[in-house]
């Protein structure tokens, strides 16, 4: 079943060996350090993932790679690539999450139940850090399946929340997005929370085959 194909394509990630992934640990917590994170650092740890793991056979270290790839491929990493590949390595360096390894917070305020998904005509917002693809990936879906994107302001529909959040979330880069959107919600504006997850699953079946 589709469903079935994209829980297996989110979900279904490996480990890196323990000897790689502490190195990269002690690299991320250095390079986050002043909080604070520029094109050059990303480039050496793009260098340092190439050269250091085989990202060919390990689907973390090539989901990593991929994203700070896809990032620089205009040549520019731009605030939003920066400030969501900061707080990706913040919380990696912490051992808050492993780079490929979902891990779903419970205190995330989600609307319960989750609403049915619609994107013809509808506005999305996007936050946090995603398993599915870059952020820019997800906006483009969206696009394609007749909605658009914007910032988060009284016109969004839909709020969707990366996969990789945890429940320290309120201090997360993203979570004063989340904040907001909650008090958008409690004032019976139309907007609802919704995660990766969820969401993904109403995407077009061309998306799903992707």
């Amino acid at each position: 079943m589709e469903k079935d194909l994209l829980l297996d394509r989110v979900l279904n990630r490996a480990r890196m060996d323990d000897s790689a992934i502490s190195e990269l640990m002690g690299l991320a917590q250095g390079v986050v350090a002043d909080d604070v994170i520029n094109q050059k650092e990303v480039e050496y740890i793009q260098k340092w993932i190439a050269s250091n793991t085989n990202s060919a056979d390990n689907p973390v270290a090539a989901r990593l790679l991929d994203r700070i790839e896809d990032m620089l491929r205009d040549g520019v990493l731009d605030n939003a690539e920066s400030a969501e590949l900061l707080d990706t390595l913040e919380r990696f360096s912490i051992g808050d999450f492993a780079p490929g390894k979902i891990q779903v917070a419970e205190t995330l305020p989600l609307d319960d139940p989750a609403p049915e998904i619609v994107f013809k005509g509808k506005r999305f917002c996007f936050s946090g850090t995603f398993a599915i693809g870059a952020r820019k990936d997800c906006e483009q879906a969206v696009r394609n399946a007749g909605a658009e994107v914007a910032a988060l302001d009284s016109g969004v529909h839909y709020l969707v929340i990366g996969s990789y959040a945890t429940d320290s979330w309120v201090h997360s880069a993203f979570g004063k997005n989340i904040e907001k959107a909650v008090e958008m919600r409690n004032a019976a504006e139309p907007i609802a929370i919704v995660s990766e997850l969820h969401w993904a699953n109403f995407l077009p079946e061309w998306f799903h085959r992707g």
